[in-house]
C-alpha cells in the first residue's frame, strides 16, 4: 500500500510518461493535453471547441490507449434520440425484455458536435455524466468508473445546432479552446501521416492507477489564502454585488456559480500534484482559471458592441 506521499510522487511521474507517449501520436497542443488530463484525474468533464480537422478524435482516442480505458465516440445529429446514448430495453429470444447498454457505458467517452442534437438528448448525456449512472425502465445502470466525456463543438457553424443552455455548460470542468497548429508543427504532422509510419502510444497507467490518482488529488491540502483567493475570483465576475469588479460591473450580465470555486480549487490541486508540488499556491489556480471561468460567465451588450471577449475579461480580472 503506497503512502500519500508516494502516490503523489507517482502521479507527477505517470503524468510525464503520458505526456511522452501521447507525443507520439499527437504533436504541439501540450496546454490542451495537460488539461484534459488535469480533467480526468480531478473527476471532471472537458469541452473541446475548435474548428474541424485538428485531431479531437486521435487526441483522445491515444489519451484512452495510454491509460489502458474503454473508448467511445458518438457522433450527434440532429435525429439522435435519448436511448441511442443510453441504451434501450429489447426483447431477447425467449421474448424477455433485456437493456442493452448504449455507448455512453464507457471509461472514456467524446461527444462529437454536442451542439448538434436537440436538448431532450443533450440532457440524456448531462444526466449520465452528473449522476454516473442511468435510469431505463425504473431499473439503475451505474456506470464504471473511471468515466470521463468529452464533448465537442465546432465554433463556425451555428446554424442548424442546440446550443448547450449555461446549467447544461456549468457541468463541464474545462472549456477547453484547441487553436490551430504552429508552422512547425503542421509539418512535423504532415511528415508523421503522409508516410506509412505508424506511432502506437503504450499503455503508461491502469483503471485502478487513475481511481487512486483521483483520490490522492482529493486529499491535498490547501491553504485557507489559496482557497479564499479562487472564491474572491469567482465573486469578483458578479456583476452588482459586494465583491464585484469594474468588469464585472461594466461588462458581464451574469457571473461564476459556485461550482467555478469548486472546480478552482479541485484544478488547482490537480495542477499542483502534475507539477510535482504537494500543495497548490495561488499560480495553481491562475494556471486553470481562464478554462474553468470561460463558459460560465455571460458578456452583456456592451461587451459584444465593443468587442471585449470573454478572455479579455478574465485576463484583467487576473
Amino acid at each position: 500500500m503506497k503512502s500519500d506521499v508516494e502516490l503523489a510522487d507517482s502521479l507527477a511521474k505517470s503524468y510525464i510518461e503520458l505526456t511522452k507517449e501521447i507525443q507520439k501520436v499527437i504533436i504541439g497542443q501540450d496546454d490542451v493535453v495537460k488539461l484534459l488530463l488535469t480533467g480526468i484525474f480531478s473527476r471532471g468533464h472537458c469541452l473541446l471547441v475548435g474548428v474541424p480537422g485538428l485531431a479531437k478524435t486521435l487526441l483522445i482516442q491515444t489519451i484512452a490507449q495510454t491509460m489502458d480505458l474503454d473508448f467511445n465516440r458518438i457522433q450527434f445529429t440532429p435525429d439522435l434520440m435519448p436511448s441511442d446514448i443510453t441504451g434501450s430495453e429489447t426483447l431477447d429470444s425467449n421474448r424477455n425484455l433485456k437493456f442493452i447498454k448504449g455507448p455512453i457505458f464507457s471509461n472514456i467517452v467524446l461527444a462529437d458536435e454536442i451542439n448538434r442534437t436537440p436538448p431532450k438528448t443533450q440532457a440524456a448525456l448531462l444526466e449520465a455524466m452528473q449522476e454516473q449512472a442511468v435510469t431505463a425502465a425504473g431499473v439503475h445502470y451505474t456506470i464504471e468508473k473511471p468515466f470521463f466525456v468529452l464533448a465537442t463543438q465546432n465554433p463556425i457553424e451555428q446554424e442548424g445546432t442546440y446550443p448547450l443552455p449555461e446549467a447544461q455548460l456549468d457541468r463541464f470542468m474545462f472549456n477547453i479552446k484547441l487553436d490551430y497548429p504552429s508552422f512547425q508543427s503542421e509539418i512535423d504532422i504532415v511528415k508523421n501521416t503522409t508516410s506509412e509510419k505508424k506511432f502506437t502510444p503504450n499503455k503508461v497507467i491502469s483503471k485502478s492507477q487513475i481511481l487512486e490518482y483521483q483520490e490522492i488529488v482529493r486529499k491535498v491540502p490547501v491553504a485557507d489564502n489559496v482557497i479564499e483567493y479562487a472564491v474572491k475570483l469567482v465573486h469578483k465576475t458578479r456583476p452588482n454585488t459586494a465583491q464585484s469588479s469594474k468588469e464585472a460591473n461594466e461588462f458581464l450580465e451574469w457571473g461564476a456559480g459556485p461550482r467555478a470555486s469548486q472546480f478552482l480549487v479541485v484544478g488547482a490541486k490537480c495542477n499542483a500534484l502534475l507539477s510535482g508540488k504537494y500543495s497548490p499556491d495561488i499560480e495553481d489556480v491562475k494556471a486553470v482559471a481562464e478554462p474553468i471561468l470561460r463558459h460560465r460567465i455571460v458578456r452583456n451588450f456592451k461587451a459584444e458592441a465593443e468587442s471585449i471577449s470573454v478572455e479579455d475579461i478574465i485576463k484583467k480580472l487576473l
